[in-house]
């Protein structure tokens, strides 16, 4: 039974987020209303009229809510003004269409109250800018940067003996006036009609479904309602009534923290998320005064070198949690005690389960939990986001949401292939690591079975993917980037060892998505995911945790020691910003996902390999009597994007750079940007000629394609196509490697580069892909080949296009690949009516792009 429970580890975890607030330090209770809504009878009523009938919320701010109309009243204190507070939010409930989820953390800002007449102003500050205090330019500290008043709130009673202001809360809560929560459309959404949307916000509908205070901070959630009395997308099966949509958003007011926190600076050569502030007062080539964000760790025994914190860091495992997982997150958790203990701290991480009957519920931020889902549409794999103190990065609380969908067989397979996370902050990308875990436990799953392994096995890949995925999350709400060059770690040869695995991990970091190291054909089997945090995860907490020095000066010595390793390979580290998912993004292939070990074109053809081997024996495994054919055909494309996968993480070695971001004489050191070697780069090109573009890169098990049935449910192959598009999956596996080669900003680094080492040319680059994709074997034309050389012709006549602004290096060697190909169907003889179609076609497009006569 337990076998069959973790089988279902196959599909996407996410994370939501719940609210730490251990970290924020104690506010003095106040109290506070809303203004809002000019009812003339209202400001006739003294405080104690308004209030009289309401059920009060004491805590840093004071709510009230009359018992019998529902209306809500914040108050202010006199002390309250001109004092500034962090504006949190987050979404309770939503829509993953409309970019909200459960846990999705929002708005984080400071935010100052002011009165102003009759009226309250709420503002948000801008904290991006810093200005030394013994500078005149200080005296010009607010020109030309602009506050944001986001409401303006009438007073609708004062107790002049408390020193009270009150408000409606209806001003700060009910509309968008604090924060944005119907999206806006982005500019490149040419088509609005054909994605789901909100429609108006109804002010009557919306409402206030829960007020808290709390010492530490003061939270409303509300229910947003949005009406559409005609829409023209209705939306999934999560939308019950695309008329009426609503979305459930928590606003939560926190004092800024009074401790003796001192921030720390943020430096490229380590992966932090950061608030950035620039130095308008500072001549430096980089005037930047970024601080990491990172908890308020202390000694309690400040002499000891190892010392258990004054407040270390909890988490809650929350009571929804299935029990059979809670020892693996535990023990995920727990193993960042480590890096902990090298930063001088003994247990700063710690673990407990909530109760079933607990009293406090997530919205205290004195509590981070772990959370659990089961969403319909999941949007995320894994998301453990924080929420912190804008002006020194000091981390206030922070949560994790679990999607229970990782613990299933539901498979959401559009999700898998292709995820659309929703949009999230600049400052801290979404992350899709569980949505890739899945993908790539699928694919574990088969291979392992395929090469004869057994039960027990499959569920040690599965723990210890559940392990890795809370690996990563927690090391997200302790403050660090992905860090996605920490997969060269080890070599194709030592990923076969267990032993040295377990020792010194698989990869740098958790912060990375990797391949899932599963075995070549013939290969000693290692540890599938890395189980504990690696070398440059305990060299980055170091950075971010240890105490600070005595002086100034000690600490800054302390901290560019520390920073003087960055050159150690084990420490290597770029995030997403470097990587090179993306077709012509970033220049380091390194900097990837899905790959591994320091080889990894070798790797990559190792994956294909195992890929094209495991698809030939799926049919026998899959499916069992009594079932459909669902399974076979998601298995048979997930494999197939396997294959994609290890292309795409190979081409970005054809035109790279390798990225050093050691700073001027730093020992270890080297020059900034090398090109990589033309070796290397030919390597990749042999790779992607034998087995993307080649006669025999796509030898599809004839036996398996007429099983490839999806199964049918109700009406749906209204809106979906029944059969499984192989060509169409076959050529958008190829088109997203040429649309990397045949980038114009890839051709131009090529260009470029040579003038600092490259010696690859954009012109053997042609040359090399014309050989691979317009060779044929004894197979001749076949349909697959059909397309992909009708595909390549057309992006070199579009490259040739000598109208725009194209640089004329790519031109020149695409009129030679075109004169070359059209010299050769001219003169070649086909087989059969069929192939000397295509051959005239592919002329027909070469004559009419070079102006000649057919």
């Amino acid at each position: 039974m337990k076998f069959i429970f973790y089988i279902g580890l196959l599909t996407t975890i996410g994370n939501i987020n719940v609210f730490a607030d251990e970290a924020v330090p104690t506010a003095s209770t106040t109290k506070s209303a809303t203004d809002s809504n000019s009812n003339p009878a209202s400001s006739e009523k003294s405080f104690e009229q308004i209030v009289k009938d309401s059920q009060k919320f004491e805590g840093l701010f004071t709510l009230y809510q009359e018992r019998e109309s529902g209306q809500a009243y914040f108050a202010v204190k006199k002390p309250q003004l001109n004092k500034e507070f962090i504006y949190f939010s987050h979404t309770v409930d939503g829509l993953v269409s409309v970019g909200h989820f459960r846990g999705n953390f929002r708005a984080n800002e400071v935010i100052s109250i002011r009165k102003q007449f009759r009226q309250l102003e709420f503002t948000a500050q801008n904290t991006a800018y810093y200005f030394d205090a013994k500078s005149p330019l200080k005296r010009a500290a607010m020109a030309n940067i602009s506050p944001a008043v986001l409401v303006s709130a009438e007073i609708v009673a004062e107790d002049k003996a408390k020193q009270i202001f009150l408000i409606k809360a209806d001003d700060l809560f009910l509309n968008e006036s604090l924060e944005q929560i119907k999206p806006s459309s982005s500019p490149d959404e040419k088509d609005e009609k054909a994605k789901f949307t909100l429609g108006a916000l109804n002010v009557d509908k919306t409402n206030f479904t829960k007020l808290k205070s709390y010492p530490k901070n003061t939270a409303v959630t509300v229910r947003y309602v949005y009406d559409n009395a005609s829409p023209v997308v209705r939306g999934g099966d999560d939308v019950t009534d695309a008329r009426n949509v609503s979305i459930v958003v928590q606003h939560t007011l926190i004092e800024l923290p009074k401790n003796d926190y001192r921030p720390r600076r943020d430096d490229p050569r380590v992966g932090y998320f950061t608030q950035r502030v620039t130095d308008m007062t500072s001549t430096d080539a980089t005037p930047y005064r970024d601080v990491i964000r990172r908890w308020h760790l202390k000694k309690s025994d400040p002499g000891a070198e190892l010392s258990e914190p004054v407040e270390p860091i909890v988490w809650w495992i929350e009571n929804t949690t299935p029990l059979e997982v809670r020892g693996v997150i535990a023990k995920a958790v727990l193993a960042w005690n480590e890096p902990f203990s090298h930063a001088g701290f003994r247990n700063a991480i710690q673990i407990r389960t909530q109760p079933d009957d607990a009293e406090w519920d997530a919205g205290d931020i004195r509590y981070n939990v772990l959370r659990w889902t089961s969403s319909p549409n999941p949007p995320f794999g894994g998301y453990g986001p924080s929420f912190t103190n804008p002006r020194t990065g000091q981390i206030l609380g922070a949560d994790i949401m679990l999607e229970f969908s990782f613990l299933t067989n539901r498979i959401n397979f559009q999700n898998v292939l292709a995820p659309t996370p929703p949009k999230s902050r600049r400052d801290q990308p979404f992350c899709s690591l569980g949505v890739g875990l899945q993908h790539s436990n699928v694919f574990g799953i088969h291979a392992l079975r395929s090469a004869g392994y057994s039960r027990m096995e499959v569920e040690d890949l599965l723990n210890q993917s559940l392990h890795y995925l809370l690996l990563h999350e927690v090391g997200h709400t302790l403050g660090l980037m992905h860090n996605m060059k920490s997969s060269q770690l080890l070599t194709p040869a030592e990923l076969q060892s267990r032993e040295l695995g377990e020792q010194a991990g698989i990869t740098g970091s958790v912060m990375d998505y990797p391949a899932i190291n599963v075995a070549p054909p013939g290969g000693k089997q290692g540890l599938f995911y890395t189980t504990k945090p690696g070398p440059y995860d305990l060299w980055a907490i170091e950075y971010g945790y240890r105490s600070s020095a005595p002086s100034a000066d000690a600490e800054e010595k302390r901290l560019t020691q520390l920073l003087a390793r960055s050159t150690e390979p084990e420490l290597a580290f770029g995030n997403d910003a470097d990587d090179m998912r993306s077709a012509g993004k970033a220049v380091d292939p390194r900097v990837m996902i899905y790959d591994l070990s320091s080889d990894a074109i070798a790797y990559a053809e190792g994956r294909i390999a195992l890929s094209k081997e495991t698809m030939g024996k799926i049919k026998s495994e899959i499916p069992r009597d009594g079932d459909s054919y669902q399974a076979l055909r998601d298995s048979f494309f997930l494999l197939l994007k396997e294959h994609r996968r290890a292309a795409e993480v190979a081409s970005r070695y054809v035109g790279g750079l390798y990225v050093d971001r050691g700073f001027h004489g730093q020992p270890g050191a080297k020059q900034p940007l090398r090109p990589v070697s033309k070796d290397d780069q030919k390597r990749a090109m042999k790779l992607l000629g034998e087995h993307l573009f080649g006669p025999s890169a796509f030898v599809l098990p004839s036996d398996v394609l007429g099983y490839l049935q999806q199964q049918r449910r109700g009406f749906d192959f209204f809106d979906d196509r029944e059969e499984p598009l192989l060509h169409d999956r076959v050529l958008n596996a190829q088109k997203s490697v040429l649309n990397h080669l045949m980038h114009a900003r890839v051709l131009t680094r090529i260009t470029d580069s040579r003038l600092y080492g490259n010696e690859y040319s954009v012109f053997e680059l042609m040359s090399d892909l014309t050989n691979a994709i317009m060779a044929v074997d004894e197979s001749g034309y076949d349909t697959l080949r059909q397309n992909l050389q009708i595909e390549y012709v057309r992006r070199l006549v579009k490259l040739l296009d000598t109208t725009g602004d194209g640089n004329a290096i790519p031109q020149s060697a695409a009129l030679s690949q075109l004169r070359r190909i059209r010299q050769f169907v001219t003169v070649v003889s086909a087989e059969g009516a069929e192939a000397q179609a295509h051959l005239d076609h592919m002329q027909f497009l070469i004559d009419r792009a070079l102006r000649t006569d057919s």
